[in-house]
Formats: C-alpha cells, structure tokens, sequence
C-alpha cells in the first residue's frame, strides 16, 4: 500500500552525486519533499551532508536495480549511473544493469503513480558522431560491442524503455541529453577531464591529453544545466524530449588544458599519452530545441564557470592535506 505524502514529493535516484545533489539543493529550496536514492557507489555522502536532517530532505541508500521507494510522488528524476568513462568501465555490467533496470524501476512507479518522470539520458548516445553540432534527431554512431558500450548503449535502451512506456501506457516522460557538464561537487577522483585537469594542475602534476588531444568538447556549468532540468520538467506535457542541454561553445582538450594551466598559475607540464578506443573526436550540442521550446540558453561562460570549480577542489585538497596532517600528528 502506498505511503501518503506531501503533495510536493519528489524521487530523485542517484542523488548524492554530482548533479543529482546539485538538483535535490534546488527542489529543496523550491519548497518540495525530496526522497534521494543513492547506492553511493559513485555519489558521495558530503555532496549531500548539508541536507541532513532538513525537514523536507530524506536519504536512502539503495541501488536502483533493486527497486525505489513505493511513494505517490509527484516527480520521479531518474539520474543514477556512474557518468564517468573510468567509473563507468570499472563494473560494465552493473553500469548497464543499472541503466536499463533502473529505468524500469523509476518506470513502473511513474506508471503506478502516474508521477511524470523524467530521465538523464547523455550525449553519449551519438557516439563517435558522424555530422556536428548534434542534433536530437541524428541516431547516432554507437559501438554495440565496445568497452564504452555499457554507458551509451545503456542510456539508449533506457530511452527507448521511457518512450514504450509513454506509448504503451501513457506515463509522462521528459529525456535529456546532457553533454559535458562541470562544477563544485564533482568527485576529485573519478576522471572526467575537468576535474581531472584542476586537481593535477593543483598538485603540479602533468595534465594528460589522449593522443594527439585535439578532440572537442563543450563544457556546461552546472547550475545552467541544472536550471535546464527544471525547465524541461515543467515543460507542457507534449513536450517529452529528448532534448540537448549543453554549452555549445567548443574546445579542443588542449585548449582546456591551457587555460587550466593558466587559471591555476600551475608549472604543469603537457604530455600525451595513448588515445583511448572510441573516444569521441567531436562534440557540441546543437541547443535549439532547448532554446524554442524551452526559452533556455548557458549563460555561464567557461572561465567563470572554471574559476568557481578552482576554488572549489582548492578548498577540499586544502581540507585533504589539513587531515593528513592531524593524522599524522
């Protein structure tokens, strides 16, 4: 039997992570009652240690795979997956698993509640992409059989799962893209090039490109893709997605690694080192969707965007050595 709660209820699976703890922060403030599901595999309890114990607020360490709790939500967002390729890759199986029963889970309670659920899809579903910018309608150029399969392959099955669901039984669904996405919060350690650039040019150790580093990216800071999210939510109900939220401004891994450097004021040095199989070459997103249907656009620019995320991975490395100390002593 389900659960009564507040007419203001919200699911959100994977909720200790990155951008999950960024999205419970803005629907607490909001005014919602929030449930966050984590298996903390990935998502980390300080994202969320502020929220403790705050009325609306409630954690739940679960895994997705093996079912959510039963409530009447009003809004189910469905964010839990490792989205880092080194995370990701560590356990392909689960990755997958986590993707495709995931969605089902979240599915079959929107269907139960007829909650309107929403799911974090990546631009990883376009591959190797053979036409730039990106758009939603390009199907892309996924390796099936490759050692990032799990990932892209995994969100696009659950984005077809969401749309059988709305055709066969009518839930309401709303997908997103997310392209390339930074900020405070992220984990020091899991190996996405931003994160993964800051901390080694704090620690004045050599930023790694991946062959010849000229692949494209298009960083998007976290509270405009955040802001994203909730437009699309709120969307009419037609409105169903996929849709591309990203920065659509592009630059070469070199270029990111350059201004790092500069930002930092890090001796860093440059170095390659092999490239890795199906790492995409390009990528931007084309965002006019989002803009026609949704009035959203970034309009947070990379170096301000960077100069936050520097000084929030100075704090916890601050905060790291501070405890090496005290343990030691």
């Amino acid at each position: 039997m389900l659960e009564s709660v507040s007419d203001r209820s919200a699911l959100v699976t994977g909720g200790a992570g990155f951008l999950g703890s960024h999205l419970c922060d803005r629907l607490v403030e909001d005014g919602w009652r929030v449930t966050c599901l984590d298996n903390l595999m990935t998502g980390r309890m300080d994202n969320v240690a502020h929220l403790l114990g705050h009325p609306r607020f409630e954690f739940v360490e679960g895994d997705v795979c093996d079912g959510v709790p039963v409530m009447p939500f009003q809004e189910i967002w469905n964010l839990a997956c490792p989205a880092s390729p080194p995370r990701y890759q560590a356990d392909p199986v689960h990755t997958m698993l986590t993707s495709v029963l995931g969605a089902r889970n979240c599915l079959e309670l929107a269907r139960q509640t007829k909650a309107r659920i929403f799911q974090a899809s990546t631009s990883e579903v376009y591959g190797d992409p053979l036409i730039h910018p990106q758009v939603e309608t390009y199907v892309g150029a996924v390796n099936p059989i490759g050692p990032r399969a799990c990932y892209d392959e995994g969100k696009r099955a659950a984005e077809a799962l969401f749309f059988d669901y709305a055709r066969t039984y009518g839930v309401q669904i709303k997908v997103v893209r997310i392209f390339n996405t930074y900020g405070p919060r992220m984990d020091p350690d899991d190996g996405r090039v931003v994160s993964n650039f800051i901390v080694r040019a704090l620690r004045g150790e050599p930023l790694e490109l991946y062959g010849d580093g000229l692949q494209t990216r298009s960083f998007c800071y976290v509270d405009d893709l955040i802001e994203g999210f909730l437009r699309l939510m709120r969307s009419p109900s037609e409105i169903t997605g996929p849709v591309n939220i990203g920065n659509p401004g592009e630059f070469s891994m070199r270029e990111l690694a350059n201004l790092v450097l500069e930002m930092t004021g890090s001796s860093s040095k440059v170095t390659t080192i092999e490239a890795v199989v199906d790492d995409p070459k390009q990528r931007r997103p084309d965002i006019g969707r989002a803009a026609a249907l949704l009035d959203w656009s970034p309009r947070i620019p990379l170096k301000a965007g960077l100069a936050r995320t520097i000084a929030y991975f100075n704090d916890q490395l601050a905060v790291a050595a501070s405890q090496r100390v005290a343990a030691a002593s």
